[in-house]
């Protein structure tokens, strides 16, 4: 476990640090000011750790600790937290990208929320939010971020504008890595087929 220091002048002590770095060490490094309250650390507190520079803010209502290394799949993980639901999940071109099907690169963070979760626009410019609803078998978690299936992000790209090319490699490279079922890939390429006559 990496060396923890913290001035404790923000009103909390360091069981309350502990808590919340136990909170960011699962979520890439960062925490919800929800989570932090539940964790013992008032808003107020992670305000003045922030402007003493002990503590980022990324975007509103999230905090980073650097004390947590940072991984290659912060900015995935700050997406999901950004839409602050807790059934939010990275989707769509995203999770095709961080499944490596295919070639797909988007220039966007795509997340799913339930239908009728109303989500505000502020700090959201690199986001794209859609709305579906997810059940269980089409959630799994993907380096510690809640994201879709494979099979579920094959088939929203099917809907979502995907040119048909990566669609294509995406099930090609699902059923070659055994993320989908044969009868998965035939389906999939035949709605594939009907999509292009």
């Amino acid at each position: 476990m990496p060396v923890r220091t913290v001035t404790l002048c923000y009103g909390f002590g360091m069981a309350g640090w502990d808590a919340l770095w136990e909170v960011a060490a699962d979520q890439h490094g960062y925490v919800t000011v929800e989570q932090a309250e539940e964790a013992g650390v008032t808003y107020d507190a992670l305000k003045q750790a922030a402007w003493r520079g002990h503590i980022e803010r990324p975007v509103r209502g999230i905090y980073r600790l650097p004390t947590v290394p940072a991984t290659g799949h912060d900015l995935e993980a700050l997406a999901v937290l950004w839409t602050r639901d807790p059934a939010a999940a990275l989707s769509h071109d995203s999770a095709l990208a961080a499944y490596e099907l295919g070639d797909i690169n988007p220039s966007s963070y795509h997340v799913t929320v339930p239908l009728g979760r109303r989500i505000r626009k502020a700090g959201g410019e690199g986001y794209v939010i859609h709305h579906q609803h997810l059940r269980p078998d089409q959630i799994t978690w993907w380096e510690g971020i809640r994201t879709v299936t494979p099979l579920t992000a094959i088939e929203q790209g099917l809907t979502s504008g995907v040119p048909t090319y990566l669609v294509r490699q995406a099930i090609t490279t699902a059923y070659k890595e055994a993320m989908i079922r044969d009868a998965d890939r035939r389906r999939l390429s035949a709605h594939l087929t009907r999509k292009v006559s």
